[in-house]
């Protein structure tokens, strides 16, 4: 083994009598080497926006959600409420109504959705990171605030300052018969907008945040709610309080961690991401197959050694390992220079934001964020390394039949 692996590296590094085959060698080491590490800086960037869409979506949403197994409301009333807050995993637990309504403001209107928390909502989630103008206040007192998604307050044109026009809120009301004034149909409240809040585009077109209280004036709720936002007191309990408040609550509720709650969102990502590594990977199957052709034309170029070698008590196991292992260290050499050249180029996305996002984009962010994971180096090596394999052994395997047991006979 220590002998194929010398005679390896000496025809790996020494020159041929045709120049071409070092040329192809290096051509395969770099073309290993350039798609080893677009491999790894897209993957790289696709777990840093990954991780970024989590992070804004893990703002507003909360580590666990209960809804009614069957139908959209349930009572409270039907809440063990003393077992629920005895639990030493729940920091907190925030009640919501969320229904469908209409927003007029000005001569401007928009159907967004209502939702309607109590005042442990500031516990469960993280919207006060989130707010862009105004404050995140609710309450003060007897009057009630509103706080609006971005996108809500764009296509309203919405003003904080304008404490003369406040935003008129409509539902249906909660009886059923035809009136003959359209408008006594709804129920109809006013509040004022404290605060605009953007988290992302779903959510910034499509919420806007009052007090419980004031939801349930509007929708004529008595004990009704739509759902329970759980905040675990530890990341590491979420799993543990949601098994502790299902024993707690029973069948009749649907439990969901921030997986379940955007599950589509999630799959879709890793979906592109998978699709990606698979043409990334692809075209690093072409690269490496370059491996083929340099061995094919080293065999070639090395007939007198294969002859020499014969004679002085090589066996065909050892001829076929010199050139197998010639053909590893091309791949090793171009997947290791890439692994080291895409960790190189992602640090310094990371530290120094090189390459920005487009200058007309309004995103969250400057420069594409990168977040570089372990495992993403383990699989691209070890695919790199699995096709490199088969790269190598075809031409010693086939190619060398003619040229090498020929003269082994």
């Amino acid at each position: 083994m220590k002998l194929s692996l010398y005679i390896a590296k000496r025809y790996l590094f020494a020159k041929k009598s045709h120049n071409i085959i070092n040329i192809i060698s290096i051509i395969s080491v770099v073309g290993i080497t350039i798609g080893t590490a677009a491999l790894i800086i897209v993957l790289s960037v696709f777990n840093g926006f990954e991780g970024l869409v989590v992070s804004m979506f893990n703002s507003f949403n909360p580590d666990l959600l209960v809804e009614s197994k069957h139908g959209k409301t349930f009572s409270e009333k039907t809440i063990a409420w003393d077992k629920v807050y005895g639990l030493s995993t729940v920091g907190s637990v925030t009640r919501v109504i969320e229904e469908n309504a209409l927003l007029k403001y000005r001569d401007k209107q928009y159907i967004a959705s209502i939702k309607a928390v109590s005042s442990d909502f500031h516990h469960t989630s993280q919207i006060d990171s989130m707010i862009v103008d105004g404050t995140s206040q609710l309450e003060q007192g007897e009057q009630n605030f509103a706080i609006v998604g971005q996108g809500v307050a764009y296509y309203l044109a919405l003003s904080l300052q304008d404490v003369e026009n406040p935003l008129s809120v409509f539902v249906p009301r909660r009886f059923k018969g035809t009136q003959i004034n359209p408008m006594e149909a709804f129920n109809n409240r006013l509040i004022q907008p404290s605060g605009v809040f953007s988290i992302q585009q779903e959510y910034d077109q499509k919420y806007v945040i009052v007090p419980l209280r004031f939801g349930r004036d509007l929708l004529e709720y008595q004990d009704q709610l739509t759902a329970l936002e759980i905040k675990a007191k530890q990341p590491t309990q979420i799993e543990t309080a949601r098994g502790q408040l299902q024993a707690i609550l029973g069948d009749g509720f649907v439990i969901k961690n921030r997986y379940e709650q955007e599950e589509t969102m999630y799959k879709i990502m890793k979906s592109e991401k998978l699709a990606v590594f698979m043409i990334l990977s692809f075209i690093l199957l072409i690269a490496i197959f370059n491996v083929i052709g340099s061995l094919s034309m080293l065999i070639l170029d090395k007939k007198k050694d294969i002859a020499i070698l014969k004679s002085l008590g090589a066996n065909r196991f050892h001829i076929r390992n010199i050139f197998f292992t010639e053909g590893m260290m091309i791949t090793l050499l171009g997947a290791v220079g890439g692994l080291l050249l895409g960790f190189l180029v992602c640090w310094v996305q990371q530290m120094f934001g090189l390459v920005k996002m487009n200058s007309g984009s309004t995103f969250v962010i400057e420069a594409y964020p990168v977040r570089m994971l372990v495992m993403d180096f383990v699989y691209v090596l070890g695919l790199v390394g699995f096709i490199g394999f088969v790269a190598a052994w075809y031409p010693v395997k086939y190619i060398s039949k003619k040229h090498i047991e020929s003269r082994l006979d």
